[in-house]
């Protein structure tokens, strides 16, 4: 097999491909590209992978390797930042941070699509990966009680992780809104447990994300006289707090 096409995320993820089925090195073939990759519309509809052939470069016989002037170490090493059917080949980083910048690229269009100009910061945690979204009026893309922003993490967990071999998981922030509605979740756990230990009788709340009600169950858990229960399938699970038996 002198020739091979291949696909992948990336062109130089296409190469790398093309490179094992040969079972070659890349400075044993030329490389053409066929296709660019394209994120699509909001990184998700319409996705294009990247498509190259690989042809296997004719060996070249040992009187002629003999005479052949040496050829110098530092153009060994420019030459692998060679272009690849006319496009600059880039050193490309670790595949998690490609997906976080694809996670990235993903928020400020959709953002853009609203109007709204926002840059996005990335801060690493035990847990998970935290989007900082900052901007003007970022009241439109948090929503309501954090719907939008939910909502917007979730398409932004997608993205990432078709980018990524290895689970990432991404938690979009705005304006401090995680951490004002914590708070909030926790007050008002509070609140309904005394409703319930006055009233003798159970409360439900509304549903809620699978996050928001961890914060429920969590603020309540050590609670002496109230437990917590979830009931119902999602989107529409809800909390249940009820007087311990």
């Amino acid at each position: 097999m002198s020739k091979v096409v291949a696909t992948g995320k990336t062109i130089e993820d296409a190469v790398e491909r093309g490179l094992t089925q040969l079972g070659v090195n890349r400075d044993r073939v030329t490389v053409d590209v066929l296709e660019q990759p394209s994120r699509g519309f909001l990184g998700l509809i319409g996705a294009k992978s990247a498509k190259v052939e690989l042809t296997l470069i004719a060996e070249i016989a040992p009187a002629s390797a003999a005479s052949a002037p040496s050829v110098p170490e530092q153009s060994t090493r420019e030459s692998k930042h060679e272009a690849i059917g006319g496009v600059p080949r880039q050193d490309s980083g670790p595949p998690v941070e490609d997906a976080y910048q694809e996670a990235v690229h993903f928020i400020v269009d959709v953002a853009k699509s609203m109007g709204l100009e926002v840059e996005v910061e990335i801060a690493h945690t035990k847990e998970s990966t935290i989007l900082q979204i900052s901007g003007p009026d970022l009241g439109l893309l948090i929503g309501r009680r954090g719907q939008t922003l939910d909502a917007l993490q979730y398409l932004a967990n997608i993205v990432a992780n078709r980018y990524s071999d290895s689970f990432i998981r991404l938690v979009l922030d705005a304006e401090n809104f995680r951490e004002r509605r914590k708070k909030t979740l926790e007050e008002l756990a509070d609140r309904l447990a005394g409703r319930v230990i006055r009233t003798r009788k159970e409360v439900v709340l509304e549903p809620m994300s699978p996050q928001e009600r961890k914060i429920i169950h969590s603020r309540l858990q050590d609670h002496k006289q109230v437990d917590t229960l979830s009931k119902g399938e999602e989107p529409n699970r809800r909390v249940v707090i009820t007087l311990k038996h």
